[in-house]
């Protein structure tokens, strides 16, 4: 597992983390973390402003599964 912290104090909410064994700088990731939900928003006609779009069932899924796999790569190596 390979971890960028960026943002605030490199806060748990602005972690990135990649897969070490597919991981090759300077090329598009595969990540474990909520990247897959700001990819979305992006693709989104939305303004960034108050309130947020509701979530597809389906985004959520996919970022909780993406959270699942990071903590087993984590806790069971």
């Amino acid at each position: 597992m390979v971890k960028d912290a960026k943002g605030i104090n490199g806060t748990p909410d602005s972690s990135r983390f990649w897969d070490k064994e597919s991981y090759e700088p300077g090329k598009p990731q595969l990540s474990f973390d909520k990247q897959f939900v700001r990819d979305y928003l992006k693709s989104l006609n939305w303004d960034k402003k108050p309130p947020a779009p509701q979530l597809p069932e389906e985004i959520v899924e996919k970022t909780r599964e993406k959270y699942h796999q990071a903590y087993t790569k984590l806790v069971k190596g």
